[in-house]
């Protein structure tokens, strides 16, 4: 373990935020793309979803609604956004806006000894990755989620699906247990936000399809860690990417974006989780259906990723694919370094620990 500070890198156990609860005054971020200057009505969409629904008092942070150009030349100021968020007392939670592609550039400007003084709720997916694994390095567990102008602000309202996954999560103490099979299908149309009329409209959706068992048997757990697979590519070797025996017994979570690399590309970017180590020492792989692409992609995929296990000794490790998290509508929330079961058997996923803790404490462990 390494010593930064006022913290120890990646501590285990995680420390838990403080649970939510209705009246909580929740920060809204950009730690990417300027989305919601580029779209103001799906990103006001979605903090009215947050605080109807969810009865969370939505904090926009000074820069968060600046010019996509003027964001993209100033990484400094979103991450002073985030960093005051987490910073100050009267914040629960910190929600990131959407995603992008350079959350990267923050990590110069980011105090994880800050992070890991105050433990609460960072919720996001894609390019948030990085911001998960900041709370990961600061030995605080963060979670893998809906943004605010994606999931917040589905067209129509959000899904059943995805606001349940975040009160079983969030909003309860309790271990969430086996997670529900998606039955209300899922959807990747593209409606454009550009014309405000869609926000009203909801999108088509697929029949679900059930998760995919390529190898392995039985139950086994293990914490949770994993995001995006670009961004983990940009995570790859800098301060932010863990140490190899913190990957022991792990459950690693891996989904690809919508702009869907192609399979051989996944090939050579789980080859490097096998030349790490890596593979060798996670105790299952679990993947999210992926997003902008058609859905036999999943096998694709789940051939691809197997195919690698195997040549690094791992063909026996649990593999399922077709999970809705990441780039997919409806998505569940994966609590980072939170203990999971995953049963061979039926393919089902279940989170076997509370994700959060009371709000009276500064933080318990997770696993």
């Amino acid at each position: 373990m390494m010593t930064h500070g006022a913290f120890t890198a990646w501590r285990t156990p995680l420390r838990t935020p403080p649970v939510l609860a209705p009246g909580d005054r929740v920060a809204i971020v950009t730690p990417s793309w300027g989305g919601p200057a580029s779209f103001p009505h799906r990103f006001e969409a979605g903090l009215q979803y947050l605080a109807e629904e969810f009865e969370l008092e939505p904090v926009v942070m000074p820069h968060a609604c600046k010019p996509a150009v003027w964001l993209a030349q100033n990484p400094q100021a979103r991450a002073a956004d985030v960093m005051q968020a987490v910073a100050d007392p009267g914040i629960a939670a910190v929600v990131a806006s959407i995603g992008g592609d350079d959350a990267i550039r923050l990590v110069p400007h980011l105090d994880l000894s800050v992070i890991a003084a105050n433990p609460k709720a960072f919720l996001g997916y894609s390019d948030a990755t990085v911001l998960n694994f900041a709370c990961l390095k600061a030995g605080v567990s963060s979670f893998y989620g809906p943004t605010i102008m994606t999931g917040f602000a589905e067209n129509g309202g959000m899904h059943a699906f995805a606001r349940d996954a975040i009160r079983r999560v969030l909003f309860s103490q309790n271990a969430a247990g086996k997670l529900p099979r998606n039955t209300e299908g899922w959807t990747d149309e593209y409606l454009d936000w550009a014309v405000p009329e869609n926000q009203a409209r909801q999108r088509r959706m697929k029949p679900s399809m059930p998760p995919k068992v390529w190898q392995g048997s039985g139950t086994i757990r293990g914490p949770l860690i994993g995001g995006c697979a670009e961004v983990l590519e940009m995570l790859k070797g800098t301060s932010l990417w863990p140490p190899l025996d913190y990957w022991n017994e792990a459950i690693l979570f891996y989904e690809t974006s919508e702009e869907a690399p192609p399979p051989a590309t996944v090939t050579r970017w789980m080859r490097n989780f096998g030349a790490q180590g890596i593979l060798g020492r996670i105790a299952g792989l679990i993947v999210g259906r992926p997003g902008g692409v058609p859905v036999e992609r999943n096998d694709d995929y789940g051939a691809a990723i197997a195919r690698v296990l195997a040549e690094y000794g791992a063909d026996r490790i649990p593999l399922i694919t077709g999970l809705d998290f990441g780039h997919t509508d409806p998505m569940i929330v994966l609590p980072f370094g939170a203990e999971a079961e995953i049963d061979c058997k039926d393919a089902s996923l279940s989170l076997t620990q509370a994700a959060v803790g009371p709000k009276a404490d500064r933080g318990g462990d997770v696993y």
